[in-house]
């Protein structure tokens, strides 16, 4: 089957301008089906309705993969303008049901259809000047300025699949048929699933630094790994095979269940998957992508990753066998066994994928290989791994929330692609997770074997930067200087003494320790900032009490330490804080009217301070102030010099930065009093440490 769908570029052959076209296609092509996936809609009311409660309406993910490249654009300083600010805030961040994806329907008033549409085809016209002018050598690396327009190609060849499956759970009413989104015709009945015999064998995980294509950064690093011998079932599982365990009472026998799939299954109110829809008493029907069908009893069955665990307990009971989910080391065991693996380019599809046969699923027997269907295509395979990195593993700096916010043992892998899966998606490497509980275009296979999974229920945080920054925020004081956090947060109490403080914002809140103290003696604090690594310390420090983190000692070796909020008496404020996402340049509309406005450490690390200030202001009530602490440590890698506020000659004249936030802030606020030093120490390793003074001055907002 010849592939529909242009593969992921290769990123080290050919010409420099060569690969520019090829890249300028890349995008074209998949901007355009992106596009095409909408035409499905049958009218504007679609695009507004809440097809699953834990997702965005439509409307939001048509403008989402737009925004994404103007963002990363302008993170990148490949372009200095923004398109629609705007568009560019309410279309910034909607993914997963963390505390900052924002589906609160009060915040937004939507655009239409049409002016989406219309900044669409703004945004593609600053790609494609981008693609034609920003500089291109070889062989292109995730350091290089047209990473960055892969990264958004890639980001939304992601949501053309995810797009697919809030369609499915759309009102049929509101899609329509469409020629190049056929189904498969194919059925009939499921074959038995018998399992087959896979050797163990060493495997090799983690893509290497010189693979030819775009990878996503959980994808590097390297983890080898002995699996052994092992037992799979021939096809994925069919719903023909899942009505088996429906109809011996799976959905309500609940030691066949997880705890965390039972309390799944009692609030969804569950009795089958969520695709089949029931016809009479006994009988069902399958949603596809835009219509429903007969039943196909050989096509594979697909449900979340609670209800597949649920089905190998079941099987585990009937056969006495040791039936589970495959790991992703097993997943990979079996790819290279069918001698599927290493397949860098594609230039024909090893299965239903790729958009390469139907859209649709097909039947389990279509597509074998050495004895098993579907190791790659058809429906992506539930694993029992939850996502981390590999050793090696390290954030790309434009993107450092795309996987750091599921590492945190509850978001599972699916291995192999769907039907709708291209480009990085359908590669060997890829490595996509989801929450257990979630729906995808998403089956899975069996396994037998001896060997248990052993799941940590709760992990210790490991990225350097941010163990870190929790040492800093919580915890112990090193060379007698007090904690900077709970230091400027007490400053703010004495300065706002005898005021009432309804709302107050720490802004570059970091892991989120100033923003619990604020919350001492402000009603209700907001915690801002721009990493989903640091927001997610905050959070679940909110969310149960308390965060484990390791430290460096000495070269190899680390310390392993656990704080929690009664620690620090800070239990009674849990419920007085949020954490939110957020680009300090281009905040959305509902943070404002704020009487307390902190920024510790911020200012000299935005690529625009001055369009900070400018925006700040009008969030600030009259008689609120602005708390702003910097040791003013001026880089050109964070803040370009011509947007610098001060620490520099002008004119021949000496410009200090507290000249230009005078400049800047006066008259619209008054200095409050005369600026304070702060000190602060950053723990490196047991015998290294940052000592630093920050400049804190307080401006009090005269004028609204």
């Amino acid at each position: 089957m010849t592939l529909k769908v242009m593969p992921s570029p290769l990123l080290d052959t050919g010409t420099p301008e060569a690969k520019r076209q090829e890249i300028r296609s890349y995008f074209q092509t998949t901007w355009e089906l992106y596009e095409k996936l909408f035409e499905v809609m049958a009218c504007d009311e679609a695009y507004f309705l809440r097809a699953d409660p834990l997702r965005h309406p439509l409307i939001f993910y048509l403008g989402h993969t737009a925004v994404f490249f103007i963002n990363k654009l302008v993170l990148a300083k490949s372009i200095s303008e923004r398109v629609n600010p705007r568009f560019e805030s309410i279309f910034a961040i909607g993914v997963d049901e963390m505390s900052w994806d924002d589906l609160d329907e009060k915040n937004y008033e939507w655009p239409t259809v049409s002016e989406v549409m219309a900044y669409r085809n703004q945004v593609r016209l600053v790609v494609e000047n981008a693609i034609n002018d920003l500089p291109l050598e070889m062989p292109v690396s995730w350091d290089d300025p047209h990473w960055v327009i892969l990264m958004g190609i890639e980001h939304e060849r992601i949501h053309l699949e995810t797009s697919s499956v809030l369609m499915r759970q759309l009102p049929l009413d509101m899609v329509k048929p469409h020629p190049e989104w056929a189904v498969c015709e194919k059925s009939g009945e499921a074959p038995a699933n018998v399992l087959r015999d896979v050797p163990g064998g060493p495997v090799a995980l983690g893509r290497p630094g010189n693979r030819a294509q775009y990878g996503w950064d959980n994808e590097y690093g390297q983890l080898e790994s002995d699996v052994a011998s092992f037992r799979a079932s021939s096809y994925l599982v069919s719903n023909a095979e899942f009505r088996e365990f429906v109809e011996a009472g799976g959905y309500r026998t609940e030691r066949w269940w997880t705890p965390e799939g039972w309390d799944w299954r009692t609030f969804r109110q569950a009795e089958h998957p969520a695709f089949w829809i029931p016809v009479g008493d006994r009988d069902f029907r399958l949603r596809c992508f835009i219509e429903e069908i007969a039943m196909p009893r050989n096509w594979p069955v697909e449900v979340n990753q609670l209800e597949a665990k649920a089905f190998c307990n079941w099987k585990a009971e009937v056969s006495g066998r040791p039936v589970r989910l495959p790991t992703e080391e097993e997943w990979y065991r079996l790819l290279e066994v069918t001698g599927l693996a290493g397949h860098a380019t594609w230039d024909r599809s090893h299965g239903n994928i790729n958009l390469a046969s139907y859209a649709s699923s097909c039947p389990v027997t279509e597509n074998i290989t050495a004895g098993f269907g579907d190791v790659v295509g058809n429906v992506w395979q539930w694993t029992e791994t939850p996502i981390s990195g590999f050793p090696g593993f390290r954030v790309h700096p434009l993107y450092d929330d795309f996987s750091t916010p599921t590492f945190d043992t509850r978001h599972n892998l699916i291995k192999g692609g769907s039907w709708i899966s291209t480009g990085n998606e359908a590669t060997r490497d890829s490595r996509y997770a989801f929450r257990r509980h979630f729906y995808q275009h998403a089956g899975f296979r069996y396994i037998e074997s001896e060997k248990s999974v052993e799941i940590a229920e709760d992990i210790y945080e490991s990225d350097a930067l941010i163990s870190q920054y929790c040492e800093f925020h919580y915890g112990r004081d090193y060379y007698g200087v007090p904690n900077f956090m709970v230091t400027a947060a007490e400053i703010c109490r004495e300065l706002t003494a005898g005021k009432k403080i309804a709302r107050a914002l720490d802004l570059g809140c970091a892991t989120g320790r100033a923003t619990f103290e604020l919350a001492r003696f402000c009603d209700h604090v907001t915690g801002i900032d721009f990493s989903a690594r640091f927001i997610k310390v905050g959070h679940l420090l909110q969310k149960k009490g308390y965060t484990r983190y390791a430290i460096p000692e000495e070269g190899d070796l680390v310390s392993y330490h656990e704080k929690s909020l009664a620690d620090m008496d800070l239990e009674g404020v849990r419920n007085k804080v949020e954490f939110w996402q957020g680009d300090a340049h281009n905040l959305k509309e509902q943070f404002t009217n704020y009487d307390l406005v902190l920024a510790c450490n911020l200012i000299d690390r935005l690529y625009d301070p001055t369009r900070f200030l400018d925006h700040i202001t009008p969030r600030i009530n009259a008689g609120g102030l602005l708390v702003l602490l910097s040791p003013y440590t001026w880089l050109e890698e964070f803040t370009p010099k011509d947007k610098w506020l001060g620490g520099l000659k002008i004119d021949g004249e000496n410009v200090a930065t507290l000249d230009g936030l005078r400049a800047r802030l006066e008259p619209g606020f008054r200095l409050v009093t005369e600026p304070r030093n702060v000190e602060f120490v950053i723990r490196e390793t047991a015998r290294k440490f940052q000592h630093t003074t920050s400049q804190m001055t307080v401006w009090e907002k005269i004028r609204q």
